[in-house]
């Protein structure tokens, strides 16, 4: 039994791997209804995989280390909700990510006491940019 589940492990790893989301991301810039905006020029994105999904990992440096800010779990690109969780782990909310696209997903966000809001994030043909669009505020990360 054990060797019939090996080949299944590799395809899995190899499935996850090659997904253009996957990878780590720095913000490069951003902007709100057309005007560039300054802030958090080193945030990182980070998505990774998980089990069967994807983790998506937001974080800042915070005096030199980088330190998670909002993190995405148990994330399916078939639109089936994963968790949202806040810097101490505690569940605020779920996103639902669906691939649209060979490289396009919608993400939709939900949560008590916030409204619900959708975005469109799209990995460039050579798959170095990913761009996220959201409201009229864009942002754009290098592949690192």
């Amino acid at each position: 039994m054990k060797f019939f589940l090996l080949p299944l492990i590799v395809v899995v790893v190899q499935a996850a791997a090659t997904e253009p989301l996957v990878g780590t991301w720095t913000l490069s810039s951003q902007s709100a209804n057309g005007q560039k905006v300054s802030g958090d020029e080193q945030m990182t994105l980070r998505v990774y995989p998980v089990g069967d999904g994807l983790e998506f990992a937001f974080s800042v440096p915070v005096n030199g280390v980088h330190m998670v800010g909002l993190k995405f779990t148990a994330v399916h690109l078939d639109g089936k909700p994963g968790s949202i969780e806040d810097v101490r782990g505690k569940k605020i909310g779920d996103v639902k990510v669906t691939k649209i696209g060979p490289h396009e997903y919608k993400a939709v966000l939900e949560g008590p006491n916030r409204p619900t809001s959708e975005s469109k994030m799209t990995v460039s043909a050579d798959e170095k940019t990913l761009t996220s669009e959201s409201g009229g505020k864009v942002q754009v990360f290098s592949r690192r």
